[in-house]
């Protein structure tokens, strides 16, 4: 007989092993279907690039997991996770020789912005004591179900101590110009603004300066670690917990339709025609395009869902770029410590502008470039006096132009790729002379790599839709939701198109596994009601 479990959940990605993990803890019977040969989605690293270097196929850096209080909840170093640090959180090389550079130690970070321009080093202290009496009700309202009730109020309460009405007007600056406003030399600027660019809000809209404040806040903190060994260990460590518990994991089983019956999810079907009928709940670990029209059928929704998914936009698309290196970056001009990320812009407006070609359906001509030294921030990641290196960028969904002049199309097949690779490379030469001489291997993941490496990369959207503010909140996915419940009683969209969306913190899984549980609950207390009604009025009729 097929097995039947209260609850299958469709994708192996963290949000889906959070959702596995809390509904387990539950004492619910959990099965877990991926379409990908392991699991992980888009937490996975290998040594697929150079012989004795591991690198992280997507995500490397974590710090809304070290904050996240449901990471943090599973206690996932009992199940072989250890965390690493670089000397320093993250380095922006300027061309004039200097670094804008975060620290974890708070006082020697302020100490070199000090250096570089007076008065700037008290000034970032006075944001950090600030962060330290909001910030931890802000991330925790940030990853709370829509409306954050507690943590709301816990921060409204905290308001004033901050500054009040000064603070909300600051956390609503655009990032370029939130750190004109506080500083006074560029390196709080860049460090602000390069965190914002992060997502892809516009550095001169609303919203950006939140993003990019939450980012630096959480590098002085609690920094950007690695899971020792690779990324994949963070979601390696999930796993081994969820079957420490019982629960099944199925790789290699790709969900191809969910069976609807009278208004309620009532199984799954897969690609080898399995037919998998669940006794409480579905949760989703797949991003909205794929799941309203896609495994969910067109006929089983609202025509408001279906006309609202038709202004669905997800974010931009990602190259990303590994390199193996025979020896660290020969950086013109050494950091004062030495960052496990940096950044890549030839200062503010710069990233600006090249955010907004992104914007304009143009491939930028000076890409804006997050990166990361893995081996400096954990030295089991290649070989002694070498570097396991990777660097990422954005660029459009669809392409209407090459701001360049490298005639690149925006088909990103292999051609595309390379040479938008080789314009990456020549961005960090240009800071570090003789890096093309210490490549060993290269590897260009362009959008397509992207998504057939996880299908929840459409076009290489990392993020499961866009990051600006008209698909938050309460718009997210669609306006008049907000929350893991879909139009589908039983299911449960637990993926980063759900609220508060990407990032690796896990609160959709678990926002959606708290929804399940909590209607679950409702429906039981629901049914006892009516048998008890029933019984008395069969008594009633004797």
């Amino acid at each position: 007989m097929t097995r039947q479990p209260d609850v299958v959940v469709i994708g192996a990605g963290p949000n889906g092993l959070v959702a596995a993990n809390h509904l387990a803890d539950q004492g619910w019977d959990v099965l877990v279907l991926e379409a990908q040969p392991g699991v992980g989605g888009a937490v996975r690293s290998a040594e697929d690039v150079h012989a004795g270097f591991v690198h992280d196929t997507f995500s490397a850096f974590y710090p809304l997991a070290e904050a996240s209080p449901t990471i943090r909840s599973f206690g996932l170093e009992d199940h072989g996770l250890t965390w690493r640090h670089s000397p320093a959180v993250l380095g922006h090389p300027t061309q004039d020789g200097e670094w804008a550079m975060l620290h974890r130690d708070r006082s020697i970070t302020a100490s070199l912005m000090e250096r570089q321009s007076p008065g700037d080093g008290e000034a970032w202290l006075t944001l950090c004591e600030q962060w330290d009496r909001i910030g931890g009700h802000l991330v925790n309202a940030l990853l709370s179900p829509f409306p954050p009730v507690k943590h709301g109020l816990g921060a409204l309460a905290r308001l004033r101590s901050v500054g009040g009405l000064d603070f909300v007007r600051t956390m609503l600056t655009p990032a370029v110009e939130l750190g004109r406003g506080r500083f006074r030399g560029e390196s709080p600027r860049l460090l602000i603004a390069g965190n914002a660019g992060h997502a892809d809000i516009p550095l001169n809209a609303p919203g950006s300066g939140l993003m990019g404040v939450l980012m630096t806040m959480l590098g002085q903190t609690v920094g950007f670690p690695v899971p020792e060994g690779g990324a994949g260990q963070l979601t390696q460590a999930l796993a081994r917990r969820f079957e420490s518990l019982g629960g099944e994991i199925r790789c290699s089983t790709e969900v191809t339709g969910i069976d609807v019956e009278r208004g309620r999810a009532a199984g799954v079907r897969t690609v080898a025609g399995e037919r998998i009928r669940v006794r409480k709940a579905v949760v989703a670990d797949i991003t909205a395009p794929s799941l309203y029209g896609g495994l969910v059928d067109v006929e089983d929704l609202p025509a408001r869902t279906v006309s609202a998914m038709r202004t669905f936009e997800l974010d931009p698309g990602t190259v990303k770029v590994d390199w193996a290196l025979d020896g660290g970056v020969p950086w013109a001009s050494a950091p004062p410590h030495a960052p496990g990320t940096f950044h890549v812009a030839d200062s503010v407006e710069q990233m600006t502008d090249a955010l907004g070609q992104v914007s304009a359906r143009a491939v930028p001509a000076k890409p804006f470039m997050l990166a990361g030294q893995m081996t400096t921030a954990d030295p089991t990641r290649s070989p002694a006096g070498t570097e396991s290196l990777w660097a990422y960028t954005h660029v459009p969904q669809s392409t209407v132009r090459d701001a360049g002049e490298g005639g690149i199309r925006g088909e990103w097949d292999r051609d595309d790729c390379e040479r938008f690779a080789d314009r990456m490379q020549d961005r960090i030469e240009a800071l570090a002379p003789g890096f093309g001489s210490r490549i060993l291997s290269r590897r260009v993941l362009g959008p397509r790599e992207m998504e057939a490496r996880d299908a929840n990369l459409i076009g290489g959207a990392i993020n499961g839709g866009t990051s600006q503010l008209h698909q938050e909140l309460i718009f997210r996915p669609v306006p008049g939701l907000g929350r893991a419940e879909t139009p589908i009683k039983g299911l449960y969209l637990g993926s980063a198109s759900a609220h508060p969306g990407g990032g690796v913190h896990g609160a959709p899984g678990m926002n959606a596994a708290r929804a399940a549980i909590a209607h679950d609950r409702v429906r039981r207390v629901a049914e006892g009601g009516r048998r008890a009604v029933g019984a008395v009025t069969k008594v009633g009729r004797r």
